[in-house]
């Protein structure tokens, strides 16, 4: 199937592309930011670095020149010597390298922020493609970067030319004036047309950030298909996600079934609903209602019931209310305290006479709830 055109992607790029592509080291970058930057700093910090940098390399270079003849024929002391003028200029030139590393490393995650993946360096054999490489060659970003070159190429020149041409005259003075005089005019002359050189680059700079941000999203965009299949791939095959939903409802059915024999009593409609209570004294502060159901699973709880010899009790209308609005697991409502106390003062009567004998005791019937509560009431 071949590619889609950029044609065909007009969705933007999603937070889940968007961070798929960061992972993959894919982030905007402005070289012509870095460049700006860096080039502004290193200028900046030898203007006003420049005398103790100066004082600093002058003592260095001094003291490499002084010549000692019994050094000469000791090559420790020749080793340690050049050793130690390299650290000197090292420790001289340390600021202008830290700061020129700071925001090296500050406007390359400018844009893109920091990121450090190991993907890009991984050897791929589809960068040696030679098809591949002529379509990179004179592809539409290719053209656009040589377009910039070029720019940047004419701008500097441009504005160096013009700067050389204003200051030529105090330039050609130089030379008749002194050497340590000549040298200072001729360092802040050199300063001053990088200063305007390096002015002119903010122009690139402004430019390229921009686009390079929007080429990076341009590149990212999604067709409608695209944006389907992120949706499928995020939320699910619905056949999955139904079979999982269906696997839940039966665990949790399984859950509820074997709650049944420790219930202490079963209140039915008598055949659509069915409802289990259990009561634990010191536990609780109200019975729970452990199982409840409609049809086959309430067919179902009132077959464990009778195997469990857990009572069944037929009070239409407590059932109801207990089914609509009492949670699995969730305690009763007080509104329904009367009704089921009623019920379970029954339930201990009839353990008393299973284990005692006696009278049998008689079933409550006429179990009242508040109407608010009964789903029939309510309807009608």
């Amino acid at each position: 199937m071949a590619e889609e055109s950029d044609l065909e992607k007009t969705e933007p790029a999603s937070e889940r592309r968007l961070e798929k592509a960061r992972e993959e080291g894919q982030t905007p970058r402005s070289r012509e930011l870095v460049t700006f930057l860096l080039l502004l700093s290193g200028v900046g910090m030898l203007y006003l670095g420049a005398a103790p940098l100066y004082e600093a390399l002058r003592g260095v270079l001094r003291g490499s020149l002084d010549f000692d003849v019994r050094v000469a024929f000791d090559t420790a002391a020749m080793l340690q010597g050049a050793g130690t003028v390299a650290w000197r200029a090292l420790l001289a030139m340390l600021p202008l390298f830290g700061i020129l590393a700071v925001v090296a490393i500050g406007a390359s995650v400018a844009l893109g922020g920091l990121l450090l993946v190991g993907k890009p360096l991984v050897p791929d054999l589809n960068r040696l493609n030679p098809v591949k490489g002529l379509a990179r060659i004179f592809s539409a970003n290719t053209l656009i970067e040589l377009a910039k070159a070029l720019t940047k190429a004419a701008l500097v020149g441009s504005v160096a030319t013009f700067a050389i041409y204003k200051l030529l005259d105090e330039m050609l003075v130089l030379m008749h004036v002194a050497a340590s005089a000549a040298l200072a005019k001729s360092l802040s002359l050199v300063a001053l047309c990088c200063a305007i050189v390096i002015a002119s680059l903010v122009v690139i700079a402004m430019f390229d950030a921009p686009y390079q941000v929007w080429s990076h999203l341009k590149k990212l965009r999604m067709s409608r298909q695209d944006v389907k299949q992120e949706h499928k791939e995020s939320d699910g095959d619905p056949h999955l996600k139904a079979r999982i939903r269906q696997q839940q409802r039966q665990m949790a059915r399984g859950r509820m079934m074997s709650a049944v024999p420790t219930a202490d009593v079963v209140l039915t409609n008598p055949t659509h609903y069915a409802v289990a209570l259990k009561y634990e004294e010191g536990r609780a502060s109200a019975p729970r209602v452990v199982a409840k159901g409609t049809g086959l699973i309430a067919q179902r709880i009132r077959e464990l019931a009778a195997e469990h010899r857990v009572p069944l009790l037929s009070a239409p209308p407590l059932a109801r209310a207990l089914h609509r609005h009492v949670e699995l697991d969730a305690e009763i409502p007080v509104a329904l305290y009367a009704a089921v106390a009623e019920v379970l003062a029954w339930v201990f009567q009839l353990r008393t006479w299973r284990a005692q004998g006696g009278i049998e005791p008689g079933r409550p019937s006429g179990i009242a709830v508040p109407p608010a509560l009964d789903p029939q009431s309510t309807a009608s």
